[in-house]
């Protein structure tokens, strides 16, 4: 015989199915494993951009890969990064959802490629929260790429990791983050 709750558990989950609603019946957080490793190259002589303390591909370290991000919810934990999306500068080429490339002073950001969702986070706003209780809106308009990297397209830079909002200038600015100390912090984020 079945409990009371499993049956209401098969109701809830054959009535999501017909109205088509996407309902998570188990409420644990999904794993997000490594996809593989890439070999780092050595970046040709003046060709990674070191601008906002970037970091360069070492020629034979093996970095990380990821296709998934962890489940993003209403404080989705994340690494803030500072990044430039103006041509020429650290950001490699152009937004990957607009082919544009953006000013400093924009509130824009990139997300880990399981966040980014093969663009399905494109022109969506994300709030994004900081440690001192600030709180900026911005919008994506790029992947912080973690399939790939240590090439040209992706200024000789190794892969983003899985938990990663690469932000302009300007978001950190918001958040009241002082210059000096832009680079790396511990924030959550969820879209708007």
């Amino acid at each position: 015989m079945r409990s009371p709750i499993s049956i209401l558990l098969l109701a809830l989950i054959i009535a999501s199915s017909l109205s088509g609603l996407d309902v998570d019946v188990e409420a644990k957080p999904q794993t997000c494993s490594p996809s593989g490793k890439l070999r780092g190259k050595k970046p040709p002589p003046k060709k990674c951009n070191r601008i906002n303390n970037s970091e360069c591909c070492v020629e034979g370290k093996l970095y990380t890969t990821y296709k998934c991000s962890p489940t993003v919810t209403r404080q989705t934990k994340a690494v803030l990064t500072l990044n430039s999306f103006e041509k020429g500068k650290d950001g490699g080429g152009a937004s990957e959802c607009d082919h544009k490339f953006h000013g400093d002073e924009e509130r824009v950001v990139a997300l880990s490629s399981g966040w980014f969702n093969n663009r399905k986070s494109c022109f969506q706003k994300i709030k994004i929260t900081a440690g001192n209780g600030r709180s900026v809106v911005a919008k994506v308009v790029d992947e912080c790429d973690s399939t790939e990297g240590c090439d040209g397209e992706h200024d000789y830079q190794p892969p983003c990791p899985n938990n990663v909002v690469d932000a302009s200038k300007a978001v950190w600015d918001a958040l009241g983050v002082a210059s000096g100390e832009q680079g790396d912090l511990k924030v959550t984020w969820s879209f708007v």
